[in-house]
This record gives C-alpha cells, sequence and structure tokens, in this order.
C-alpha cells in the first residue's frame, strides 16, 4: 500500500465520522472535476456551479452510506450527473412550454385581426379551412419547408440542415409558398394582412 493511499484510506474513515479538515481535502481534490463535467454537459459555468456544490452537500450528508474511497468520486460523479440530466430534461420542457405560448399568443392576435375586420365566426372557421387547404395543396417540398419555418419555428438554416438542401433552396420554396397563398387568399383579406399572418 502506498504512502498517499494509506494517508487518503486515513482520511477517509475521519470523513465518514464527519471530520471536517477530512471532508475539506475530499472537496478539493474533486470539486474542479465535478465541476468541469458539470459544464460539458450543461454549457452554463453558474449552473454548473450550483450542481456541483450541490453534489457535496450530498456527500457529506450521505457519508455514512459511502463505503470505500473510491466510492466518494463515483458518489459525486453519479449525482452531478443525475442532476445535470434532470436540469436539461427541465429546460426542453420549459423551452416547449415558451413556444407553445408564444404560438397560442400568436394565434390569438391572428383571430383577433381577422375578428376586427367584421368576420363573423362561420367566415372565420371557413378561412381556416381555407388556409389549411391551400398549404395542403402545397408542392410536396415546397409544403416540407413552409410546415418546418411557419409551424415549427425552424430558421432557413436549420430547415436547410434538416432536409440536406441549401439554403437558397430554403428560401425559393418559402417564396414560392407565400405568392402561391397570396394567391389563393387575397380575395378574403389585403395582402399585407397575409404578409402578417404568414
Amino acid at each position: 500500500m502506498n504512502k498517499t493511499y494509506k494517508n487518503e484510506s486515513l482520511l477517509f474513515n475521519n470523513f465518514r465520522k464527519g471530520n471536517e479538515p477530512a471532508f475539506a481535502y475530499f472537496f478539493n481534490k474533486y470539486y474542479r472535476h465535478i465541476l468541469g463535467f458539470s459544464i460539458q454537459f450543461l454549457h452554463d459555468k453558474e449552473e454548473a456551479q450550483g450542481i456541483t456544490q450541490e453534489a457535496f452537500i450530498h456527500l457529506w450528508t450521505n457519508k455514512d452510506k459511502i463505503t470505500t474511497l473510491n466510492g466518494i468520486q463515483s458518489f459525486l460523479y453519479t449525482f452531478a450527473k443525475s442532476k445535470c440530466l434532470n436540469l436539461i430534461r427541465h429546460r426542453k420542457v420549459k423551452e416547449k412550454y415558451k413556444n407553445d405560448t408564444l404560438n397560442k399568443k400568436e394565434r390569438d392576435l391572428d383571430i383577433e385581426i381577422l375578428t376586427s375586420l367584421k368576420f363573423d365566426s362561420l367566415a372565420l372557421v371557413e378561412l381556416e379551412d381555407l388556409i389549411d387547404k391551400s398549404i395542403d395543396e402545397l408542392p410536396h417540398i415546397t409544403k416540407q419547408i413552409f410546415v418546418k419555418k411557419r409551424f415549427e419555428n425552424k430558421k432557413n438554416k436549420e430547415i436547410a440542415e434538416d432536409m440536406d438542401i441549401s439554403l437558397k433552396t430554403v428560401e425559393a420554396h418559402m417564396t414560392k409558398a407565400l405568392k402561391i397563398l397570396k394567391s389563393k387568399l387575397s380575395f378574403y383579406f389585403p395582402v399585407i394582412l397575409i404578409g402578417m399572418y404568414f
């Protein structure tokens, strides 16, 4: 048994008994590793620092459950990984809620604008049906690109990458889609409103 391992074994035993200097030793030894590990997951130093501190607090409160010296490192990494993954999932839920909320507000605004033009409820339903039908009748690729842009809120660059096509091709299809829709819907409301809607 080498000297370092022997010293750490002694420190580990003291740590399990609640010795704070022994805990400080393992804190100093592993803090940077856990922080770096968390940053790789989150790409946010402040959030990673919070999780790292939480990992060590959790280590201290569960010190009696760590049965081996190597168990400290394993415990810290496992805890940090779990917390990082939970935070990433939470971010996704928040982002989805944010997008859904924005889409609803945008849709409500669309209806408000149409209502202000004195459409009755039946006309609004008919118009919605016409819009859906007009989109559905777009050429296949043009429709795919339009739906990704308008309803999935994707940027032109993202669409180009998703479909493995050039940025110019995306832009050309969007121009084509708007031209077709303006032609089909211009009888129902002004061209400027079509531009706001789409």
